[in-house]
């Protein structure tokens, strides 16, 4: 009985450590939020588990506000790093934070530090073995007085973009993809997808929220759901882990 508990007890352990860990990093628009019960936004990687099977495993690290630099200079990449193993990913998604000129900790130049950074990312995922992916970032719901939706990222995406193809990396547009996904909505529908409330229509919120940049259970889900079908897409390997994508 002891020599069968303890072949049962290595193949279990065996069995957890052979599971793939999707690591994600980025901003606030990633990121968990807290009191799921009451609190209607949420980051869309939040969202990410339900669309995996029990093989995959989302340890998401977005933490509200953070750029590349501070992301790194608050140690929270060795944190990641530190943890990675071989096949494990880390999903990178960052430029909210790094646009902000006015915030020494924050502010990288798009064609210098938050360049730099990014390939650190990347470069030190692949020593341990791992497989980074690069996500430009989301949109944010800005529809002018025509009804057309102007960019607020300026050179970040791009840099992204740039970055991927000189290493060779999997790199999955969001800007792209979520400019098409605000332009299907709408100018008025679209605000189901992030934080749109009137005094008093949400308890959290209770003297409302007008926030075009942050999502709602309903938008994060449905970015989560295009990250997942660029998955399949794009032919990565975690695609067989996918269960059925839900509405």
């Amino acid at each position: 009985m002891k020599l069968k508990f303890i072949i049962l007890l290595l193949l279990t352990v065996n069995c957890l450590a052979q599971k793939t860990t999707v690591y994600t990093i980025g901003d606030s628009t990633m990121a968990n939020k807290p009191n799921p019960e009451e609190n209607p936004e949420r980051g869309w990687a939040q969202m990410l588990p339900q669309f995996f099977n029990d093989n995959i495993k989302i340890d998401n690290r977005a933490v509200n506000g953070r750029s590349t630099r501070s992301f790194i200079n608050e140690k929270r990449w060795d944190s990641v790093y530190n943890k990675l193993k071989k096949g494990d990913y880390v999903f990178i998604q960052f430029g909210h934070n790094d646009q902000k000129e006015k915030d020494p900790k924050r502010y990288t130049n798009p064609h210098t530090a938050y360049r730099n950074n990014l390939i650190r990312f990347v470069k030190e995922t692949r020593d341990k073995g791992a497989i980074p992916i690069l996500f430009s970032s989301i949109v944010r719901r800005n529809f002018n007085e025509q009804g057309v939706l102007i960019d607020t990222h300026g050179e970040y995406p791009l840099e992204t973009k740039l970055v991927a193809q000189e290493l060779d990396v999997i790199f999955i547009d969001l800007q792209y993809l979520t400019e098409k996904l605000e332009e299907s909505y709408g100018v008025e529908k679209s605000k189901e997808l992030h934080l749109h409330f009137k005094p008093g229509e949400n308890s959290y919120f209770p003297e409302g929220k007008i926030d075009d940049t942050h999502l709602s259970v309903k938008g994060a889900r449905e970015i989560a759901k295009l990250v997942v079908q660029q998955i399949e897409l794009l032919d990565i390997q975690i695609k067989e882990e996918i269960i059925l994508i839900k509405k």
